[in-house]
């Protein structure tokens, strides 16, 4: 990918953050990044083509860091140490594990866009089928895993559209007062 074009998306992540979905515009865009809408429609096939390779940056980013931490977890971890290392990554601002700005800019966007909706369920749905892998071998059921996935998920769904956001250090707070309720074994 162009450097001009991560330009753009990079750009276009931040105004939705600071000013929301109406805030993404061509010419205000341009304007920010110094470049001309000839750029902008070198890269883009126009705003419906950039507002859908968009929505799938912020997916990217809104999954990645979540992939990482649940699936680099050693296969000796407990549901605990997995959670543990969630919790400490949602207070570290830099692991991108909790973005309140983007989380509530993508809702506010899905109330009234069929991508955007799409995309957020896209995003919830693979954030709890993460959570609910941590969880399955320390319950019973698929819907018991569901469950305690959905224990941490709403948690940080509520936090970031709080107004003002939850900061991470409040949530990874609330996260270990949580956290000795896990068990440390399966069949605990």
């Amino acid at each position: 990918m162009s450097e001009a074009r991560e330009r753009w998306l990079n750009e276009g992540v931040r105004v939705l953050m600071d000013d929301g979905f109406n805030g993404i515009r061509i010419d205000r865009l341009a304007a920010r990044l110094g470049l001309s809408k000839g750029s902008f429609h070198h890269h883009f096939a126009g705003a419906v083509d950039y507002k859908r390779v968009l929505l799938g940056r912020i997916e990217q980013l809104s999954l990645e860091a979540l992939e990482i931490a649940v699936n680099s977890a050693p296969k000796t971890d407990t549901a605990r140490d997995v959670l543990r290392r969630l919790t400490d990554a949602v207070g570290t601002p830099a692991a991108g594990l909790y973005r309140p700005e983007m989380d509530a800019a993508v809702r506010a966007w899905a109330l009234s866009d069929a991508d955007a909706r799409a995309t957020l369920a896209r995003i919830d749905e693979a954030r709890l089928a993460a959570l609910e892998k941590v969880w399955r071998t320390y319950v019973r059921t698929d819907a018991e895993a569901r469950i305690a996935a959905l224990v941490p998920y709403l948690l940080s769904v509520g936090a970031a559209v709080t107004s003002p956001p939850v900061s991470g250090s409040e949530l990874k707070a609330v996260f270990e007062l949580i956290l000795p309720l896990v068990p440390e074994v399966p069949g605990e």
